[in-house]
């Protein structure tokens, strides 16, 4: 065997070192987690480390769920009184007066009195029929016509604040003025019947503003409209009687329904005594006629 030199043997020995070398190096980038990963990760911009894996090439991604509109108001949550807005079918008039009694039975009102002439035919009328009314009445006429008063009460109708001397304007009176009006027509009331109920108010010619409505509640007074109107104090020059009750019968017969409240007037309209000769019987065959409660 020959022997080497020993400048070969140093060449020799390097070839070698160097080969091992390389070995070691493949062998550390073939295992998982092996230091070549390692450095390939150190290597990725810090945006795409952040980002998060695409789906598989192989089945897209599912897409989002539109957002699905919101239904009331952020400020108004589930549950909340304001998010609950509940209408009420009553409330048909101006200023939030009723127009409805809240059930099927129809109520009959008369209004402007009492009338010395025309008030006791239409109270011998009602009892007639066993019917329940609701008088509405103006302060003047009770204190001139007290017993009326009693009488209204006695056949068990239900009393109404039509102001104190029927004024069209009273809605625009500040609240002071209105409060004193009605508090003189209700005093006018009970001096003929003490205690007496006086639960509903109407303004004249159905005037209601927001004031006046607010100040009969303050009262505890409920203010109500109509929902038929015959227009019973409407003469028309050259209409005759006969024609004027013909023009309400019809009027109140063709709109009236059930729960509806329906304005009258019993002072100076012999007319609308009449008519109602013929509608009691027309009416109590079809509905349920109630006093206001």
């Amino acid at each position: 065997m020959l022997r080497l030199s020993r400048v070969r043997k140093a060449v020799l020995l390097g070839v070698v070192m160097l080969v091992v070398s390389l070995a070691g190096r493949a062998a550390a980038d073939s295992v998982p987690g092996g230091t070549g990963r390692l450095a390939a990760r150190q290597a990725t911009p810090p945006s795409a480390a952040s980002a998060p894996a695409a789906a598989p090439t192989g089945k897209p991604a599912k897409p989002a769920r539109p957002a699905k509109p919101a239904t009331r108001s952020p400020s108004a949550p589930t549950g909340h009184p304001s998010a609950r807005k509940v209408s009420n079918p009553r409330v048909g008039g101006p200023a939030g007066s009723l127009t409805l009694t809240g059930g099927r039975g129809v109520a009959l009102t008369f209004d402007d009195g009492p009338d010395p002439a025309e008030t006791p035919k239409l109270l011998r009328l009602l009892a007639k029929h066993h019917v329940k009314a609701t008088f509405c009445l103006v302060g003047s006429n009770a204190r001139r016509h007290p017993e009326l008063v009693r009488q209204i009460v006695a056949g068990g109708h239900t009393l109404c604040n039509h102001t104190w001397n029927h004024s069209l304007k009273i809605g625009k009176a500040p609240a002071a003025k209105i409060r004193a009006d009605l508090e003189r027509t209700n005093a006018a009331i009970r001096r003929a019947t003490p205690g007496a109920k006086i639960k509903y108010f109407r303004a004249p010619g159905g005037n209601f503003t927001p004031r006046l409505v607010a100040v009969a509640e303050q009262m505890d007074m409920t203010s109500i409209y109509w929902r038929v109107d015959p227009r019973d104090w409407d003469h028309p020059e050259g209409e005759s009687d006969a024609a004027h009750r013909d023009r309400v019968i019809s009027r109140i017969e063709r709109h009236c329904r059930p729960g509806a409240i329906v304005l009258s007037h019993d002072y100076a309209q012999p007319d609308t005594i009449a008519a109602y000769r013929r509608l009691l019987p027309w009416l109590k065959k079809r509905y349920t006629l109630v006093a206001l409660p």
